[in-house]
């Protein structure tokens, strides 16, 4: 296998795993509900703000997830099987539908407590940098291998996705619309099944270095 077909293994392995963590389509309900009320400017405005925010914990998270696993003596296969089981954690509430309400919930309480910068919480933190996302982050990061190239890679899909994210939310609410309430459900339970296999396949693999180990 070359070092190409290796480079685009890991760069579609990436925009996979980060396009299903986010689940841009599944953030629509909570954008809405947090931006409800106020001008196409205003909503656009906190939709910009919050892929930024996000897109800088992300990387952030790529780039120094590494060291800081190695500061706390933290080994990669170890964060590899407790980041699979997390990631399988959240796949399994998305394919049983927990996932969404628990973010429409968030969304409702800031409004109710009147929180200064939705833009920050809740869209940026938890709900598109959440643990799930950071954890996917630092995990393909360690994949990487520390090769400058793959993590070009990855911060470049970070930014597609965030500017995805961007483009979903402008267009929420007539993307809302357009799919329904079921088709929304059906699509964030087929994201979910494709979550859990690759949060199975992080866990083999932290297993399999662990044991080689």
């Amino acid at each position: 296998m070359t070092m190409a077909s290796l480079s685009l293994e890991f760069l579609v392995s990436a925009l996979v795993t980060m396009l299903v963590v986010l689940d841009p389509i599944g953030l629509v309900p909570s954008f809405i509900a947090v931006t409800h009320g106020l001008p196409p400017k205003a909503r656009r405005s906190v939709a910009l703000r919050a892929c930024l925010i996000a897109a800088a914990i992300l990387a952030g998270s790529a780039l120094a997830g590494d060291w800081l696993l190695r500061m706390l003596s933290i080994g990669l296969p170890a964060f590899r099987i407790a980041g699979g089981l997390l990631l399988f954690s959240i796949a399994s509430e998305m394919v049983f539908g927990v996932r969404v309400v628990r973010q429409t919930e968030t969304a409702e309480q800031a409004i109710e407590e009147r929180v200064r910068n939705i833009a920050a919480f809740p869209l940026a933190i938890p709900l598109m940098a959440g643990p799930g996302a950071i954890t996917a982050s630092v995990l393909l990061s360690g994949r990487s291998g520390g090769d400058p190239v793959r993590l070009g890679e990855l911060l470049g899909v970070i930014a597609a996705v965030m500017l995805l994210c961007f483009v979903v939310f402008d267009l929420a609410s007539r993307i809302a619309q357009f799919l329904g309430t079921t088709a929304t459900a059906v699509a964030s339970r087929i994201l979910g099944v494709l979550l859990a296999a690759l949060a199975v396949q992080f866990v083999i693999d932290g297993v399999r270095v662990a044991m080689a180990g």
